[in-house]
Order: C-alpha cells, then structure tokens, then sequence
C-alpha cells in the first residue's frame, strides 16, 4: 500500500477520499459491464445506470475535495476528519444504492418492506451527514484564502453553490399529495406533477414530460468543479488577451460567472417545481433564462471594460 501512494503521489492528498474515488472508478466499470450484460430496468431505466451515475457523481467529488483538502495550512486536523466522515458517509451511500440494485429494486424513497424502509433512512441519514461535513470543510476553504483573488472567489463560490445545491436534494423526499392519499410505500419522488419512471432523457433519466428536481440538485452539487474551471480558463485565456491579465478582472468574472450559476439554478428550481420539463421550457422560463443571460453579457461586458475608457467619459460627461 505505501508503495502504491508513493507511485501515485496524488493518492495521498486525503487518503480515505481518493481511497473512495478508486472504489468508485471500478464501481462505474462495474455498473457499465453490468449495463451490457443485465437487462433488467428500474422506473424505466438500466437498473446499473444507477451506480454509474451516482458512482461517477461521487468520483468527481472525492478527487476535487481532495485535493481542496490538501492545500490547506489552516484548519487541517478538523478539515482532514471532516473529509473522512463525509468519504465514509458516501461509501454507505453507495454500498445501499449496490446492495439494491442487486435485489433489484429501488434505493431511494422505498417503504415496501422493513429492510427496504431500513436501508433508505440508513441512506438519507449518510447524506444528512456529508452535507454537514462539507459544510465543516468549506468553513475551513473560507479560513485559507488562496493567493489569486479569481481562485479564491471561485473556490469559496463554488462550494456555497455546492452545498446549496446538496441541499435541494431534500425538496425530494417529502411524499406526495397523490402518494398520501393513496398511502402509498413509496415516499418522495424525483419528478413532480407526475409518478418517476416515465420518459425521460437517455442514461440521466431526468424527465422529458415533467418537472425533475435531479436537474437543479445535479447542477448545483457540481458548481464546485464548474465555477474553478471558469477561473482556470481565464488564467489560461490570459496569456492571449491582456484584458484578463489583471487579478481584480478575473475576479470580478468569476463572481458574474457564480451569480450567473446561481440565477440559472434558481431558474431550474422553479421550472422543476412548476412541473415543467428542462426540455420544453414555456416563454416565462425562456423569458427568464434570456434575462439571466443578458445580465451576464452586460456585467461582463462592464468587468472587462478598459478602465481608461471610463475615466475618458468620466472626463467627457464632466466637461458637458
């Protein structure tokens, strides 16, 4: 094992979540192999479509948290057990979504049986508990401000939107008015104004005929690698357009770029609560899109904006 971390140096930037990010690399083989030769389905879906996804989604955060972690000179001890809760909170996670897809049924919202009932509140109570240790950890990202201004904004950005984004996870799991009156086993939904399993889009599943709250939980949970990539990508795009070289500029495009993030993940919420599908937006939700995107293209064109030219019509308007 020592021999491994230290042929793969990036394994030790908080061991138990990359430990968990390599469990998850085989679990989305795994599940993809099991596509190919398990034809059974799930509320219209592969029923290993499942564990790929969820496997993958996890993946991505092990690693970004990781190496989040391991730059950190403050909080350290607080932050790195933090990291263990929230890796062994999504290993349970995983483990139940598995062990159901074995029995080949379904992991979330499921009262059918005890066991069923059992392993969904063991489920719903690791997530509470990510969600928290996350919370502890971006604490600790607000204490360690990075030396770029664009990067530390994106990273402290990124997680509020993040967590946010986690927490409207819970908009799922109250059960509906029709699961109520039917006193039905299952408890909670992904779609709303209609039952789960009905068309949907290839392989995400999420609704073509309704609303689906995954699209908003999905969008947010993963602004933490969206919003630094923005930052990144500004970094590169510097060293061609001297506008993006000054730090304060790139700044302030990340942050139009997460209040950007923000307002369309608003938007989502709102579409998916109205039981309207992300594929067949009304005019009022195009209407909104279209305000959040103008928004944007006039904050960012007044970030990038030379600050010479706003001193000469400074001087202009002065003058008149």
């Amino acid at each position: 094992m020592t021999a491994l971390f230290q042929r793969f140096p990036a394994l030790s930037w908080h061991r138990p979540l990359m430990l968990l990010a390599v469990a998850m690399a085989l679990l989305v083989v795994w599940s993809l192999g099991g596509m190919i030769v398990d034809d059974r389905t799930v509320t219209g879906l592969p029923i290993w479509a499942k564990s790929a996804k969820f496997a993958l989604s996890v993946l991505i955060y092990a690693v970004t948290w990781a190496w989040l972690l391991s730059q950190l000179t403050r909080w350290r001890r607080v932050a790195w057990w933090a990291g263990t809760v929230a890796a062994l909170g999504l290993a349970i996670e995983l483990v139940v979504i598995t062990t159901q897809i074995v029995r080949g049924t379904t992991s979330h919202f499921n009262f059918t049986t005890p066991l069923n009932a059992a392993l969904w509140e063991l489920m719903g109570s690791s997530i509470v508990v990510v969600w928290l240790a996350t919370l502890v950890v971006s604490a600790a990202l607000f204490a360690h401000p990075a030396a770029d201004p664009a990067r530390d904004a994106a990273i402290r950005y990124g997680a509020v939107l993040s967590l946010a984004g986690a927490a409207l996870g819970m908009l799922m799991v109250a059960p509906t008015p029709e699961q109520r009156a039917a006193d039905s086993a299952i408890r909670g939904a992904h779609t709303v104004g209609l039952s789960d399993g009905g068309p949907g889009l290839p392989l995400l599943g999420w609704s073509t005929v309704g609303g689906d709250l995954r699209i908003p939980h999905f969008i947010g949970m993963h602004a933490l690698q969206v919003i630094p990539l923005v930052a990144l990508a500004l970094e590169y795009g510097s060293r061609r357009f001297p506008v993006l070289r000054a730090p304060d500029t790139r700044r302030r495009l990340v942050v139009i770029s997460a209040a950007t993030y923000a307002a369309l993940l608003a938007v989502l919420t709102w579409q998916a609560l109205r039981g309207q599908s992300v594929v067949r937006p009304d005019a009022t939700t195009l209407a909104a899109f279209a305000a959040v995107v103008l928004a944007a293209a006039a904050a960012t064109a007044v970030a990038v904006r030379p600050k010479g030219a706003a001193v000469r019509r400074s001087s202009i308007g002065a003058g008149r």
